[in-house]
C-alpha cells in the first residue's frame, strides 16, 4: 500500500485485515458494531463507504483506531487510542496531579525497561 493511497482505497483492505486479525466473521463484526452483516460486506468490497459514525463503530468493535482503518497509521495495536484516552484523563487533572502522574508513568516506564525507579 503506497503513501499516496487515498483512505477510501485503503479502508476495505484495512477493515478486512483488522477483522481477520481479531478472528471475527463479517456477521460477528456487524453484531459488535451494531450494523447489518451486508453493510460490513459492502464496506470490505469497497461497494459502500461508511459514515463517520459507522467508521467509529467499526473501529471500536475491532479495538483499532479510525486512523488505522483509513490508512493514516500502520499501528493496529491501538497505541494511539490508548494515548488519546490517557490524554483526556491527564487534561482534567490539576497541575499538581499532572506532576504526580508524570512521576508515576516515568517510574512504570523505568520498571518496564528493567531500570531502577528514580525518585523526584
Amino acid at each position: 500500500m503506497s503513501e499516496s493511497s487515498r483512505p477510501s482505497e485503503v479502508f476495505p483492505e484495512r477493515l478486512r485485515l483488522a477483522r481477520e486479525h481479531r478472528d471475527l466473521s463479517q456477521g460477528k463484526l456487524a453484531e459488535r458494531a451494531g450494523l447489518q452483516p451486508s453493510a460490513v460486506s459492502h464496506f470490505e468490497t469497497g461497494g459502500r463507504k461508511p459514515s463517520f459514525d459507522n467508521l467509529k463503530r467499526l473501529a471500536d468493535a475491532l479495538n483499532v483506531t479510525t486512523d488505522f482503518l483509513l490508512g493514516r497509521t500502520a499501528d493496529m495495536g491501538g497505541v494511539a487510542k490508548t494515548a488519546d484516552r490517557l490524554h483526556r484523563h491527564y487534561a482534567g487533572l490539576s497541575s499538581e496531579y499532572q506532576d504526580m502522574a508524570d512521576t508515576f508513568v516515568k517510574m512504570l516506564a523505568d520498571k518496564a525497561k528493567g531500570g531502577k525507579p528514580k525518585g523526584n
